[in-house]
């Protein structure tokens, strides 16, 4: 059976999957469709959020980075890691024992203002569709290869799945679908990784092979060679830092701290019974999480090793075209590779000079990994199914924030409080529907490769939420004013300095030009600290939170943690 009928299989029994849980586990109120009625198990909730937070970056794209930019790389890897911990440790409980649906909720009720609440639907809507840009671009990755279709209709596939199971099963769909999504991403991604490691180390286990000894007796360590290879190829060494200390720096806190302020990842913790339950979710998410980005440096060192040696050939001389492996012919088709043969010596040569003659997109390298390796046609197929497992994932708990922010936080919350249920749950779904219509457009004409994308929907929540949210739970008497100033003054800092880099002078993102050397991947922390201290210099000058909100955060502070008293 060839790679396409598998991949078509594989992926398509998957799909079917998806839409009967969302058919079972549709949602008949608000409450199923917001938070999936409150009853969600803490392990089913972990995989959940799990899934929710391991999106197309982390599943295809950071294996990538890491592959390319080798140590650089690795601040993907402490960021996203470190923001969970974050996110478990001080913001989850505190959230849950506050019991409401949505952080635009959180913040309009914490900070006593219908205009707080406003703004955190902007800023959500903002930071989601930004997100979710870089999911549907991932599933038109994904596609094209596979399925052998353009970008545009991988896209237009993608965004009919989410449409379904979002639309159909709001929150209570969504969360038993993402738990068979991380059970087909997960396999997908370890699989694959074990088989390289054995082939490449001898090794089952991908993150013991990843410091082992090559596996044909020359007694050269895995990393070793790969150092060698990039430095005889003109690249820096693979295993030594190119970025700025202090740029590192505010990318990785960026990425930590966006974390603990996603609106799509905190809503889960709205989904289980009690204040414990957030606890436990929380750590089994961490620990399942952990599974993928301790295998993720492995993978990207052994692909690597094995694209260098592919395209340039054992001597490193290169590899005729005529010749050339069927991976490299599959992906020229969907325009992520692309051969220059600059000498006209009929020879592929890939390398960090101008002796390059090869462009490979970084997005392609965990999906195309099992091909360069000649692993079993299933391997391939499955690593397909797991990419748009991850993808789809995340794309449906973005555009559910999105969703709920218009519905509840807006119509209901704001504008027309005296709707009836069954009105705002035909809101809900028909705000879900223009949300994936506008997504899949972002798909299509994203701006940056998938993880990079990701980095900025992170920069901006950490600009804008986590702030907010922070003095909610531990500052009792932070206004409502000082919030909204702080929330605007950091997204509007942190979006332009994005936007001027990457859109409107493009030319000029070099370090010289970035303030304080921070490239626009970490400016969200300086936007965060723009937040902080707007918000301290307007809470100064005028009247702290009423006495009765300052009793409630007390609540919100020191939750029970079990029994009836924190079930709500």
């Amino acid at each position: 059976m060839d790679v396409q009928l598998l991949t078509f299989i594989i992926v398509g029994a998957s799909f079917a999957l998806y839409i009967g849980i969302a058919v079972w586990a549709r949602a008949g109120s608000t409450n199923d469709f917001y938070v999936a009625g409150g009853g969600v198990p803490p392990f089913m909730n972990g995989m959940a959020t799990a899934a929710d937070w391991m999106s197309a970056a982390s599943f295809i794209s950071m294996a990538g980075l890491i592959s390319f930019m080798g140590y650089d790389g690795a601040v993907y890897l402490m960021g996203w890691t470190g923001g969970y911990v974050l996110l478990a440790l001080c913001l989850a409980p505190y959230l849950r024992k506050f019991g409401k649906f949505t952080v635009p909720d959180f913040i309009g009720d914490r900070y006593y203002s219908q205009t707080a609440r406003t703004v955190a639907v902007f800023c959500a809507i903002f930071i989601c569709f930004t997100y979710v840009a870089g999911q549907m671009r991932g599933v038109g990755v994904v596609f094209s290869r596979f399925l052998e279709v353009d970008i545009v209709t991988g896209v237009i596939i993608g965004m009919g799945i989410v449409f379904f199971y979002t639309v159909l099963g709001g929150m209570k769909g969504i969360t038993y679908t993402q738990v068979a999504q991380y059970c087909v991403l997960i396999f997908a991604y370890i699989v694959p990784a074990v088989f390289i490691s054995m082939m490449v180390t001898g090794h089952i286990l991908p993150q013991t092979g990843f410091g082992a000894t090559l596996a044909d007796g020359s007694g050269v360590y895995m990393l070793q060679k790969l150092d060698g290879l990039s430095t005889q190829l003109g690249f820096n060494e693979y295993t030594s830092g190119t970025k700025s200390t202090v740029d590192v720096f505010f990318i990785t806190f960026a990425l930590m701290v966006g974390t603990a302020g996603l609106p799509h990842v905190i809503v889960r913790f709205f989904t289980v019974p009690k204040v414990r339950d957030a606890r436990k979710s929380a750590g089994w998410a961490l620990l399942l999480i952990a599974v993928l980005y301790t295998t993720a440096p492995s993978l990207a060192s052994f692909a690597r090793v094995n694209m260098i040696e592919t395209i340039n050939g054992s001597e490193m001389t290169g590899t005729e075209y005529a010749s050339a492996p069927s991976w490299i012919k599959n992906w020229e088709k969907t325009g992520l590779i692309a051969w220059d043969d600059k000498n006209n010596d009929g020879k592929m040569f890939y390398s960090g000079d101008d002796r390059n003659e090869m462009k490979v997109d970084r997005d392609i390298m965990v999906l195309a990994n099992p091909e360069i390796a000649n692993l079993p046609a299933w391997v391939i197929a499955l690593v397909a199914a797991g990419g748009v497992a991850a993808a789809l994932s995340t794309s449906a708990g973005l555009l559910l924030v999105i969703s709920t922010s218009v519905s509840h936080d807006l119509l209901k919350r704001t504008f027309a409080p005296n709707i009836s249920d069954k009105a705002e749950l035909g809101y809900a779904r028909l705000a879900a529907a223009i949300a994936i219509l506008i997504a899949g457009y972002f798909g299509i004409n994203p701006p940056g490769f998938v993880a990079q994308v990701v980095a900025f929907a992170f920069g901006l929540a950490a600009s804008s939420f986590f702030p907010a949210i922070i003095m909610g739970i531990f500052y009792k008497r932070m206004n409502d004013k000082g919030a909204v100033a702080g929330m605007l003054s950091g997204i509007t800092f942190t979006a332009a300095y994005i936007i001027y880099f990457k859109f409107i002078n493009p030319g000029a993102n070099v370090p010289a030009n970035w303030w304080f050397g921070i490239s626009p991947e970490g400016i969200g922390t300086l936007g965060m600290l723009v937040n902080f201290v707007v918000a301290f210099a307007v809470f100064k000058v005028t009247e702290e939170a009423p006495e009765e909100i300052q009793q409630l955060v007390e609540d919100i502070r020191y939750p029970k943690g079990a029994g009836e008293a924190s079930a709500h």
